[in-house]
């Protein structure tokens, strides 16, 4: 099965690199995405949007060979891989939501986050809570900067646009990290807007994962090994 991998907020596409061996190791063809906006070329992140993402995936989407892809995306790249999906449903096996759910039409995706000169830089540490730091060593927290980028604000504040309901009836797989499967459950049956969309899907699993929010550098064999588990099913 080829998989396209989309990274989260202030990560590229390296950011999948820990996971890739045991993917291809299982049978599968990952392929981590590198989003417009996630250069370290400041010219290439001026007026990138959020839909300039979604298209991006859209395109790896329509230029794949196989008749079946499974759609990866982590925290802040679950909006881009929900919208491409809405854009290609027939083409989606499953999507796999790391640590992340999608926001309803017509919603932005985080338009709180501070920023600064038209960007969005990645917080200081303290800015996260104690969930998403869960398991996070010097070590993680020194890669992370590596390889942190800003963020467009045209991507972290331009609301989802979906128009297709057929995306709801492709399976989703929620891998929980910093917010239980437990919580979740509690928002959605709460009929909380934002997690509207999982309300509706209509073969929705969640797993947990245990750990931070960015289970890829904190746990990633067994990040791996859920992915590969949700495509087996």
């Amino acid at each position: 099965m080829e998989i396209l991998l989309v990274p989260g907020f202030w990560l590229d596409a390296s950011s999948w690199g820990p996971l890739l061996g045991a993917l291809e190791a299982a049978g599968h063809r990952p392929r981590p995405l590198a989003l417009p906006g996630t250069s370290r070329r400041a010219a290439d992140r001026a007026g990138v949007t959020l839909a300039d993402q979604v298209a991006a995936t859209v395109r790896a989407i329509d230029g794949s060979d196989a008749e079946k892809i499974v759609l990866v995306g982590h925290s802040g790249g679950s909006h881009v891989v929900w919208g491409a999906a809405d854009a290609r449903p027939e083409r989606v096996a499953r999507i796999v939501l790391v640590d992340g759910f999608p926001v309803p039409d017509g919603t932005p995706v985080n338009p709180d986050l501070p920023v600064v000169d038209g960007e969005v830089p990645v917080p200081d540490w303290s800015f996260f809570d104690d969930g998403s730091l869960t398991d996070m060593t010097d070590e993680v927290r020194a890669e992370i900067e590596r390889v942190a980028v800003p963020v467009p604000v045209g991507v972290a504040q331009q609301p989802l646009r979906l128009t297709d309901g057929r995306r709801l009836e492709i399976p989703v797989t929620v891998l929980a990290s910093s917010v239980p499967s437990h919580v979740i459950h509690e928002l959605i049956g709460s009929g909380a807007p934002f997690a509207a969309e999982l309300a509706a899907a209509t073969d929705l699993e969640l797993v947990d994962l245990p750990t931070g929010h960015w289970p890829q550098y904190t746990r990633p064999d067994e990040l791996a090994r859920l992915v590969v588990a949700a495509i087996d099913r």
